[in-house]
């Protein structure tokens, strides 16, 4: 399953997420939680605490690969990230349908597939174009490292400001999952899905570029060997 990758753009970099990111996080999320309105994010040191710990187990069982997000500019951490649903498709396709392991040696495997979710980042951080690179950084290690087929990405449905970040990116409404979970405040709501495809990734890969300022080319990957 994929390790643990430092990903490294100009104005951010994605660092695997370690407890040690633990009081900055929390003081990330407490600046203004008035936009986490449809965004699970920890509330104070004990709650991060235990987001971080719950992260490093998804991490551990290879269900996800969490990032911590750092401004380069200050090293500050502004928020977090991850890969997660991660779908390998060697083998018979399961009944009922759904995200299967690796077959083969776990450490050698790569997903077909994989969900680019849980991001959040401070109420600062918002609207400065971290996340655009970001998700630039994350896009090309899942199509031209991994060589994935489909990145998804998902939001609640009445979470407009969320989905239309995604739709800046190029990805490609699948359509609304309708009733499918309850949100944060109780409320039973849908679930917008979107995707980019191997095919489509040149042009995003471009359009991308372009609004990270036409560095693409900047991006900069470092394994973490596991020890």
């Amino acid at each position: 399953m994929p390790v643990p990758v430092t990903l490294r753009g100009h104005a951010v970099r994605l660092e695997p997420l370690a407890e040690h990111h633990v009081e900055a996080l929390a003081a990330a999320a407490a600046e203004d939680r008035g936009s986490y309105a449809f965004t699970p994010v920890p509330a104070g040191v004990e709650a991060t605490a235990r987001y971080v710990a719950d992260a490093l187990e998804a991490l551990e069982a290879g269900r996800a690969l969490p990032f911590a997000t750092v401004r380069t500019a200050d090293g500050r951490v502004v928020g977090s990230t991850r890969f997660c649903e991660m779908d390998y498709w060697q083998g018979p396709v399961p009944w009922p349908p759904g995200p299967r392991g690796p077959l083969g040696p776990a450490h050698l495997a790569v997903p077909d597939a994989v969900e680019i979710g849980g991001t959040w980042l401070s109420a600062r951080a918002q609207g400065t174009g971290i996340n655009t690179e970001a998700k630039l950084l994350m896009l090309r290690h899942a199509f031209e490292t991994w060589g994935v087929h489909r990145v998804s990405l998902r939001a609640d449905a009445r979470n407009l400001r969320s989905r239309a970040a995604i739709e800046r990116l190029g990805a490609v409404l699948d359509g609304v999952h309708r009733a499918h979970t309850r949100g944060l405040d109780g409320v039973v709501r849908g679930t917008a899905f979107y995707s980019i495809l191997d095919e489509e990734w040149p042009r995003v890969r471009e359009q991308l570029g372009q609004r990270v300022g036409g560095r693409p080319e900047a991006v900069r990957t470092r394994l973490l060997v596991p020890a």
